[in-house]
């Protein structure tokens, strides 16, 4: 019964939310439905009425009662099969459908009265009607076809019976002087609702908008949010907090009691000090999870108090990982660190230069083989800090702008070759490295000496921690898409702790006490000019794990001829990180 009766009164697709389809025309659709249920009730009453009058033997009603019956099928069908639709200034076919049937239907009625019945007040149905729903020319032509019929009907009934002339013309002059007045009445009384109902959706429209842009932001935070009242029931929170609370609720966006866990309790004593003190807070806290182990969080809270004391003020809490906030610190420290190097890199070349100068010219006129070793020992570690300073001359130094795409294109394969067979001979670890080219004619975009640099560092790199085993290092290329091409070193050295692994391409990053930690930071900087991209990963060559290194390069815009050279030749000059 409930279902059926809304039914009537509104449209299934008005209870389903919809939000592409206008607020207004919804409201709109709603009344006019209201006033077709009305017409429905009152005709339906009326042929109850003829009904009743026709069971106490007054046969005169009869043509009533066809009236009624009439009326009663058109509201149904106006009800069942027309759609809401806003009438216009005019009488259009709508008015005549509604409010023309109305005043006809009760007109007759009226004409046909017979007795004491007084069918006059129905006529303020279709009065309200055009005064709710339409604009007040339509409201105030509705009156005053209303008043016509009365003042036709009072004159018809005069020239019958000479008696009430008078009262009859009074009667329809005041009744249609009070359609007049409720035609006026209802529309400014509906023109205003409406205008308040837009204001109200307005406001309602642009607090959605703004709900949703302060739920964007605050789900693109990195620091949790969780809002809180006073009983520790969090009301409202962003993904981050999911994360720093080990929790899926929060993930879920869904409500959950802060006090249920007890690694969160360091939280409910910050977030009770603020109810308490009705002050934000500040504070350290370390949560701990018997499965997870610990997580230290920087806590901090505002409370956002109800003016008019109608509503219950809410903490804010907002959370962050101070394992985050010490790793920007050090990112900082690192950056005003490496500006710092590179003035101070700068002020010493010179003096370097010319202490390894005067030790070569030492060593020209040194015979005893103690000396000589001293100035070896000199001329060892001169180069080795001019290297160091070299590196961080080259990071700190601005990206060069880069030569055209026909010095850039190199044949990958053959550029491979020469490279690792120059840097095993040199470093006497030829039966140690093998040497796989599977990307024939393949052409990338790379200078070549960068690509030495980069292929240096990195056989360097897997030299120091390799095995003395044959093929414990191998460095190959392959194609794995049109347009790239991948570049792979590997060794068979230990696994890399995870600690190593995060920090691999950082500047100043080296697990070695006597290196400069530079090494991989510049082969970043390197493929990053390129396009390039560089990793790291276990594999598996064969039966034996190891860790890789390897670099996906792109292709080259112009690639050179067979008889072009790949680079010139240069000595090698290794890396390390």
């Amino acid at each position: 019964m409930d279902s059926q009766f809304h039914s009537w009164l509104a449209s299934t697709d008005s209870l389903s939310p919809a939000p592409e389809v206008d607020p207004g025309s919804q409201s709109f659709d709603r009344l006019w439905r209201v006033f077709m249920t009305a017409r429905v009730a009152i005709a339906t009453v009326l042929v109850v009425l003829q009904a009743f009058i026709y069971a106490l033997g007054n046969n005169a009603s009869r043509s009533a009662a066809a009236v009624c019956i009439a009326y009663l099928f058109a509201t149904l069908a106006v009800r069942i099969w027309a759609r809401p639709r806003p009438p216009r200034r005019a009488f259009d076919a709508q008015w005549l459908l509604t409010i023309g049937v109305d005043v006809l239907a009760f007109s007759a009625l009226d004409f046909l009265q017979s007795g004491v019945m007084n069918y006059t007040p129905l006529f303020a149905l279709p009065v309200l009607l055009s005064s709710v729903l339409g604009p007040i020319l339509l409201a105030f032509g509705t009156a005053a076809s209303v008043t016509v019929l009365l003042l036709a009907d009072a004159w018809w009934t005069s020239l019958q019976s000479l008696a009430d002339f008078n009262a009859r013309f009074l009667q329809a002059a005041l009744s249609g002087s009070g359609f007049f007045l409720v035609a006026l009445l209802a529309n400014q009384l509906a023109a205003r609702l409406s205008r308040e109902e837009e204001r109200s959706q307005a406001s309602q429209s642009a607090a959605r908008m703004q709900n949703q842009v302060n739920q964007l932001v605050i789900e693109g935070l990195a620091e949790g949010v969780l809002v809180i009242d006073a009983r520790g029931t969090v009301r409202s929170v962003n993904p981050a907090s999911g994360r720093l609370l080990a929790t899926k609720d929060a993930a879920r966006n869904t409500r959950f009691v802060l006090t249920r866990e007890k690694a969160w309790q360091p939280l409910v004593e910050v977030m009770r000090r603020t109810f308490e003190t009705q002050t934000a807070q500040e504070a350290e806290v370390s949560l701990d999870y018997p499965a997870h182990g610990s997580r230290r969080l920087h806590v901090r809270t505002r409370l956002a108090k109800s003016k008019s004391g109608s509503n219950e003020s809410m903490c804010v809490m907002f959370l962050e990982d101070l394992r985050e906030m010490e790793a920007r610190v050090r990112t900082e420290k690192l950056a005003a660190m490496g500006r710092m190097s590179a003035a101070v890199a700068h002020e010493i070349r010179n003096p370097l230069a010319a202490i390894a100068q005067a030790n070569a010219l030492l060593e020209e006129d040194l015979r005893d083989p103690g000396h000589r070793q001293l100035t070896s020992m000199v001329r060892q570690n001169a180069q080795r800090l001019a290297k160091i300073v070299d590196e961080i001359l080259n990071v700190s130094r601005a990206k060069e702008q880069l030569p055209a795409p026909a010095v850039l294109t190199l044949v990958l394969d053959d550029a491979v070759e020469k490279i690792a067979s120059e840097w095993a001979v040199q470093n006497g670890t030829s039966h140690r490295l093998q040497v796989v080219t599977r990307a024939a004619h393949a052409a990338v975009w790379f200078e070549p000496d960068h690509l030495r640099r980069l292929m240096v560092n990195l056989l360097d790199n897997a030299l120091r921690y390799a095995s003395a085993s044959p093929q414990a290092i191998q460095v190959s290329t392959e194609n794995i898409a049109p347009g790239k091409g991948r570049l792979a070193v590997w060794s068979d050295g230990q696994r890399l702790e995870k600690t190593v692994q995060a920090h691999l391409f950082e500047p100043f990053f080296s697990s070695e006490s006597r290196s400069s930690g530079l090494g991989l930071y510049i082969c970043r900087e390197l493929c990053e000019r390129y396009g390039a991209l560089i990793g790291y990963q276990r594999a598996l060559r064969g039966t034996t794990e190891g860790n890789e290194f390897f670099v996906v390069l792109n292709a080259g815009l112009q690639p050179l001829n067979d008889q072009s050279p790949l680079f010139e030749a240069t000595p090698l000059a290794p890396l390390k990180s």
